[in-house]
């Protein structure tokens, strides 16, 4: 696949004034990054204006969590699972079926992971990741905008667009969908995601941990101060995991980003788009 974002013109930082970010220092090369997707490349296109929603417009609730937002590096692609009592779980509990699928995963992270070429991860296809594995996939950042009736989360990452309805619907009965239905409610400064209608074609995380189309995710989404921004996820699918799993993300304030353009082809329709190209300057 090839995806279009922020990296790839070898530049240390991200900010339109010029900063050199965190990511520096955190000792992680864009070299083992892309080394690590094998058969995909990533073309970037950013653009340094500055965002006014960026830096926090009023909102519709008094919990204002308009902004760009990113996680640390390399929080961002490694999932943290817990059960209910805070026990880390090392190797999450698989029902048979879920084992059973878990061991046809190829992914391109964790303890077995494979070249991008042979792995089954849905997005080495361009297929979006789903919820919350659009948490775990990628460094890129995403951009939260509160408007009437919806929270919306607009992801760098494939340019993913997450509504998250608050004026009070049920979930509708809808076909299930990669990214599922999400509705929200508010419990003074947080946000409460109840998001369901999935289908059963991503994992739950980077590391090739399926789930099923009954998949139940809840997140209590609050800004805890001015530059910081915390997730807290539970997990429910009892076809293909005997408990309730949680984890957290964590996500950094961007002062004035934006979310860049991002486009993904599979790697078959980029290498024929090089020979063209290739051709057409001779």
């Amino acid at each position: 696949m090839i995806f279009a974002g922020r990296i790839g013109t070898g530049e240390t930082g991200w900010n339109p004034n010029g900063k050199k970010l965190r990511m520096e220092k955190e000792k992680i090369g864009w070299t083992a990054l892309l080394a690590s997707i094998a058969c995909s490349s990533f073309l970037f296109a950013h653009s340094a204006t500055r965002s006014a929603q960026g830096q926090g417009e009023t909102g519709t609730h008094a919990s204002e969590l308009s902004g760009v937002w990113v996680q640390k590096v390399p929080q961002a692609t490694r999932p943290d699972w817990f059960d209910l009592q805070g026990n880390r779980l090392e190797k999450l509990p698989l029902t048979a079926r879920g084992e059973e699928r878990f061991k046809a995963n190829r992914a391109t992270h964790g303890p077995n992971s494979v070249a991008s070429m042979t792995s089954t991860e849905p997005i080495v296809k361009c297929l979006p990741p789903g919820v919350p594995a659009i948490y775990m996939v990628s460094i890129y950042p995403m951009e939260i905008i509160q408007v009437p009736g919806r929270v919306i989360m607009f992801f760098e990452y494939g340019n993913y667009v997450r509504q998250i309805f608050t004026d009070g619907r049920k979930h509708q009965n809808l076909t299930p969908t990669w990214m599922g239905d999400s509705i929200g409610r508010w419990e003074g400064d947080t946000l409460i995601v109840d998001a369901s209608g999935f289908n059963d074609k991503t994992w739950i995380d980077s590391e090739g941990n399926p789930h099923s189309d009954v998949l139940h995710v809840v997140e209590r989404i609050r800004r805890v101060d001015h530059d910081h921004l915390v997730d807290e996820i539970t997990v429910d699918d009892p076809e293909t995991y005997t408990k309730t799993l949680t984890t957290k993300r964590v996500f950094d304030f961007e002062q004035g980003w934006n979310i860049a353009e991002f486009v993904c082809e599979d790697s078959d329709v980029f290498l024929n788009f090089q020979k063209k190209a290739g051709t057409e300057k001779k």
